[in-house]
């Protein structure tokens, strides 16, 4: 009954449901990234210089001249095509009996590139090569300094903020509904132990602590999920700790002392479904946390590194073009982070509201 109540109060709240149905959308296209992104090469790492740092709806030709080694084994659902097909942008061309005569996008109009017939599927007709090695490409949110599809980098992008999220608080709630739990429930030097500990986590600032913990485990994908998980337990434990010190005095609780059952049985049959409500809401003010974290590390240089496309690395390597004119590079992987941020801070305020948490 109380399960159906709190459901219809989640509804009524407009904001929650619109948090959640955003983060399910954009969990969603985390999984099929590679099926949704319009280039499909692994980190979505497509480059054309040419073409560099061009205005969202922008469309030229692209040459496609098939890789040698493309095979279907090249191919991964989660992490896209290793060899795709060369992309080469065109203003113009001109077909030959043994190849074919490209002016590459920028160039002088009297320039030419030739590319032998080798290297197209023959026989080479204006229809033929139009239809195979001819397409029109349109960027719709524009490309980036390295001329890579700024939507595709976003979209593959999305995968490292939410993993960063969910592995975080994983371990973050590991060690901390662990620790607090041991520590509110035995108490004595074992509590006054992880007091310690837990003053010494907070007394450092979490930013700089990540940065030491990155630095001590190495720059990479996996170093950073666990420096920023080891820095968020603090406050799940010290959440934790007071509630079992809270609980442990119950009624119910001395009854299952009383009946003999272990201290096993009950911290995890009776004490932790009482610690879900304030444990979803924490877990969700961290996940933003965590999110922002990640974003600071890349944008310092020493969070994902690339060629993995990460939110905050874009931000890193374009916020220079706000002041050359063209904000949308670093105003659209900044609004990316600042809608997911929101969405789960908001998503935690409403569980707190319909949970009823006390703070």
């Amino acid at each position: 009954m109380r399960e159906i109540t709190l459901y219809k109060k989640f509804l009524k709240d407009l904001w929650a449901v619109f948090s959640i149905l955003y983060i399910v959308v954009l969990v969603l296209v985390a999984i099929f990234a590679y099926q949704i992104a319009p280039d499909s090469t692994s980190n979505a790492n497509q480059m054309h210089l040419s073409i560099h740092s061009k205005p969202p709806g922008f469309k030229v030709n692209m040459l496609l001249l098939q890789s040698e080694n493309i095979s279907s084994s090249n191919k991964s659902f989660f992490s896209g095509d290793v060899n795709g097909n060369t992309e080469i942008p065109i203003q113009d061309y001109r077909l030959q009996s043994d190849g074919v005569e490209i002016q590459p996008y920028g160039s002088p109009s009297d320039y030419y590139d030739f590319i032998d017939l080798s290297k197209l599927q023959s026989p080479l007709s204006d229809f033929s090569f139009k239809k195979q090695h001819l397409q029109e490409k349109r960027f719709l949110l524009g490309t980036d300094k390295y001329g890579r599809d700024l939507l595709s980098r976003l979209i593959v992008g999305s995968r490292i903020s939410l993993s960063i999220g969910f592995i975080s608080v994983f371990i973050s709630l590991l060690l901390g509904v662990v620790l607090g739990a041991l520590a509110g429930f035995f108490g004595g030097y074992l509590d006054k132990g992880i007091i310690w500990l837990i003053n010494v986590f907070w007394s450092i600032p979490t930013l700089l602590m990540v940065i030491a913990i990155t630095l001590a485990l190495g720059r990479g994908f996996w170093q950073v999920f666990v420096a920023v998980g080891l820095t968020m337990w603090v406050e799940v434990a010290r959440v934790v700790r007071g509630q079992v010190i809270t609980l442990k005095e119950k009624t119910f609780i001395k009854a299952a002392h009383t009946l003999g059952y272990s201290k096993a049985r009950i911290i995890w049959y009776h004490i932790f479904p009482l610690l879900i409500p304030p444990l979803i809401v924490i877990s969700a003010a961290n996940f933003a946390s965590a999110i922002l974290i990640e974003s600071g590390l890349s944008f310092l240089g020493i969070g994902t590194q690339p060629p993995a496309p990460s939110w905050g690395g874009m931000v890193k390597d374009h916020f220079r073009y706000l002041l050359l004119g063209k904000p949308f590079l670093t105003l659209l992987p900044g609004l990316a982070i600042m809608s997911l941020v929101l969405a789960f801070m908001t998503l935690g305020n409403c569980l707190r509201d319909i949970l009823d948490v006390k703070h």
